[in-house]
């Protein structure tokens, strides 16, 4: 296919794609997917080899959020059966990081729900970031706090955090369907207030929430805008008590071709497997591998996730290897770890608004057919009830 050899050239040279060739990438048939993956696995491993890199989540503060987030189990007005706990100690939070460093994972995410820290909520996570990072050197820590005041980045830079999380969640232009208690332009500052003060900015999407193929390829543009180090793709986990429960819109096979698309418009970035892959992509988790370089080990904030023991397999099977304490994450050129930075980003960036897709445009170019509607599968959502905020081992 004439497109997949363009897109790999570009994917190699760092060029950046159009919107209607990433709208071209989602509109490919189920018969083309194994072209597409193929293709996109050429760029994955040019710029990141069979590495995976492995993530771990520690939920310090669960539920009790004052935010509306459609998708969201912790949002004010959920009716969903989550753990709810107010914040975690420093050793409590180091011992719950610890299980996943032992697990193999190389970066430890501590979230805490809420529409932004306090002062003095930074301070306690800072002093767990001194906490995990007394016991473990080497690791990477990941904050993931809401939405950030001047200062509060490089306070948590100074205590040792090498990244910051905020997700831009969804297109500009429907992100006010999903939330009213605060903008996309409050998620768009934080994410720059993360990179000004010299954190590795972690930002990345939602998919599967009513969007259109014109949302998705937006978000990932706007992201390259903002040039993160890494992308995280979630998919829409449907929990019961809340307004987006019912929402299955998504089939292993657009979730491949999802992550192939954010992998030819972010070559050099690493793009993570986020919560929802083992309730959509299932038995086709081996194939996401070939586009993405870094997961989630074990469960998520509020929900369960295969077994740790079952990822590393699933790793080893597919023919990928762990990657190290020891190794780079990201390619020289983006100067290979947290915190650095390089004005090129994920390619040279195109001018936001313009080209096929742009909502601000009005009309769209390239609109894919109506994506098919996937299975529900509730047996596969599942309430953490383990690990942090409980008395049994997390799983990792």
């Amino acid at each position: 296919m004439d497109l997949l050899n363009t897109l790999v050239d570009k994917g190699l040279r760092r060029e950046p794609l159009s919107r209607a060739e990433a709208l071209a990438v989602l509109g490919t048939s189920d018969d083309e997917l194994l072209d597409v993956v193929a293709a996109a696995g050429k760029v994955r491993r040019h710029w990141f080899g069979r590495r995976v890199k492995l993530n771990y989540l520690v939920n310090l503060k669960s539920g009790l959020c004052p935010e509306d987030c459609s998708y969201c189990s912790q949002r004010l007005g959920s009716t969903a059966g989550i753990l709810k706990y107010t914040w975690l100690k420093p050793d409590e939070a180091s011992k719950a990081a610890a299980a996943g460093l032992a697990g193999g994972a190389k970066r430890v995410c501590l979230v805490a729900s809420g529409r932004g820290p306090t002062d003095r909520d930074v301070d306690r996570v800072s002093d767990t970031i001194k906490a995990i990072k007394n016991q473990n050197e080497d690791v990477e820590v990941c904050a993931c706090l809401g939405l950030l005041s001047d200062g509060q980045a490089e306070r948590l830079r100074e205590a040792g955090a090498d990244a910051y999380n905020h997700n831009l969640n969804t297109s500009e232009a429907t992100y006010g369907e999903i939330t009213t208690t605060h903008t996309y332009a409050d998620r768009v500052d934080t994410v720059q207030k993360a990179h000004a003060a010299g954190l590795s900015a972690c930002s990345g999407l939602i998919a599967g929430m009513g969007e259109t193929d014109e949302d998705l390829v937006d978000v990932v543009f706007s992201l390259r805008e903002l040039d993160p180090d890494s992308v995280p793709v979630n998919f829409l986990i449907p929990i019961e008590g809340t307004p987006l429960g019912k929402e299955w819109n998504l089939t292993p096979q657009r979730c491949l071709r999802i992550l192939a698309m954010v992998r030819f418009v972010c070559p050099d970035v690493e793009v993570r497997i986020a919560g929802g892959r083992e309730v959509h992509l299932r038995t086709m988790q081996p194939l996401a591998l070939h586009l993405a370089n870094s997961i989630f080990l074990g469960d998520y904030l509020t929900t369960e996730g295969q077994g740790g023991k079952a990822d590393l397999e699933m790793i080893a099977d597919a023919g990928f290897e762990v990657e190290g304490t020891g190794q780079v994450t990201l390619p020289e050129h983006r100067g290979g770890g947290c915190g650095a930075q390089e004005s090129a980003g994920c390619g040279s960036h195109e001018t936001a608004g313009a080209g096929c897709g742009s909502h601000a445009g009005g009309g769209v170019c390239g609109s894919a057919a109506e994506a098919p509607v996937g299975e529900a599968r509730t047996d596969l959502v599942a309430v953490r009830r383990r690990g942090v905020g409980t008395d049994l081992a997390p799983n990792a």
